[in-house]
């Protein structure tokens, strides 16, 4: 047994880890096991835990299989990094069309969470992009799921958060690039309503995103971020230089003192380089990876995310509760990013994103005070129609995640009786 933890670092529980490397012997290895699948554990809550039990460490599942380098189809295990795939594809003119904020998370991971990126409203979530998946169940089945190739199993897998069986690889459509560099633009903004109409006015950009500052108050400011892939070849790559966060301080370095200061500093400093530019796609998407261990300095109290995406119509009036909410307990956050998703259908029956505007914030853990802040955005959230992200997830309420996933019980159909983890047990019962 191992204490393992999530990203957010709220606890560290005893699993029993159990390594995937031989491909002919998983079947055995996850034979009514009751555990779930892990890759790099870089979801922040509970999807990726399974407390007193098992977890299958896929990382290892770490190989090319094959490549069509004409039409940019990808075939790989489910522990390939998607650092990886940027890495050798971009050289050869393709770029994965969906990236989440990390690029430490493997192919399994991206699918099984069907994450998003700062494209959706072009590109869709990751699991738009899978052709094909291999499926194995822990009773031995083997499914190959496409969404012309049992798609109501893809359906369910995509999304499906390692509950659906054990993703043993994928085949992954990739974008054709000139280059690693994008053309970017960085815009200042002040108000919601200001958000709302660069939102309206950035549909010629591929990717768009804002940085929020939540200690603004009525008159929220932020940066809106924009860039489309430019027409330059590979070149050199820019001097980059990576830290770390090299302890766990006594207390989260995110507090009541330091969290204005760090907001007004970012914001000043973004909105001194703002207007055109040319930046590499590493920083762009990523700009946190070069900050290794950066969810240490919530200190040993670890950190919540709280993720939540509400439809369109009410969107806005949404969104300033929540920060009104957040003001009015005297909280904030320093890594509050605001966008919106697009109408793109997802693959997944239960995927997170959906059109409509999503609110992603992180908070330290200051037990009940957190809570307290959390039952209230709930609120606004279930009053608004919207739902929370289960990857981003460490509390959601089991009448919560219900209400905003209405083909839960079409999903658990297709719920392999032997997967099971930390949020299947507190929103499921299983």
């Amino acid at each position: 047994m191992k204490k393992v933890s999530s990203w957010g670092r709220l606890n560290f529980e005893p699993h029993e880890l159990v390594i995937l490397s031989d491909p002919l012997a998983i079947p055995r290895r996850i034979k009514d096991g009751h555990g779930i699948p892990r890759g790099m554990g870089r979801s922040y809550g509970d999807v990726c835990l399974n407390p007193g039990g098992v977890l299958w460490d896929a990382t290892r599942l770490d190989h090319f299989i094959a490549f069509d380098a004409q039409n940019g189809r990808l075939k790989c295990e489910a522990g390939v990094l998607l650092r990886d795939i940027q890495r050798i594809m971009i050289p050869q003119g393709w770029i994965l069309p969906v990236t989440p904020g990390t690029q430490f998370v493997t192919v399994g991971g991206a699918i099984a969470n069907d994450v998003h990126g700062k494209s959706h409203h072009k590109t869709g979530s990751f699991g738009n992009h899978v052709h094909r998946l291999t499926l194995l169940r822990t009773d031995g089945q083997r499914l190959e799921c496409g969404p012309d190739q049992n798609p109501q199993w893809f359906s369910a897998t995509v999304g499906g958060l390692g509950l659906t069986g054990l993703i043993l690889d994928a085949e992954v459509q990739l974008q054709r690039v000139a280059g690693p560099w994008l053309e970017t633009e960085t815009i200042p903004f002040a108000g919601l309503d200001d958000f709302f109409r660069l939102t309206q006015n950035s549909q010629g950009w591929e990717h768009t995103v804002a940085w929020i500052d939540c200690t603004s108050k009525d008159n929220t400011r932020g940066i809106f971020m924009c860039g489309n892939y430019a027409d330059i070849p590979a070149g050199p790559l820019p001097p980059t230089k990576t830290l770390s966060v090299p302890f766990v301080p006594p207390i989260s370095l995110v507090n009541a003192l330091t969290l204005k200061p760090f907001n007004t500093l970012y914001y000043t400093l973004k909105k001194k380089g703002s207007g055109r530019a040319v930046a590499h796609y590493a920083p762009f998407f990523y700009p946190l990876d070069n900050l290794l261990e950066w969810n240490r300095m919530y200190g040993p109290r670890g950190f919540y995310q709280y993720q939540c995406v509400v439809p369109n119509d009410v969107g806005r009036e949404a969104v300033r509760a929540m920060l009104t909410a957040i003001a009015g307990q005297g909280m904030g956050s320093f890594l509050a990013v605001l966008k919106t998703f697009g109408d793109v259908p997802p693959a997944g029956m239960m995927s997170f994103a959906r059109p409509g505007v999503t609110l992603a914030l992180d908070f330290p853990n200051n037990g009940s005070r957190t809570l307290e802040l959390f039952e209230r955005l709930d609120a606004i959230v279930r009053e608004a129609g919207g739902r929370l992200n289960p990857s981003k997830d460490a509390r959601m309420p089991r009448k919560l995640f219900e209400a905003g996933y209405p083909e839960l019980h079409d999903f658990l159909q297709f719920r392999d009786p032997g997967m099971s983890s930390g949020f299947s047990r507190r929103v499921m019962g299983v």
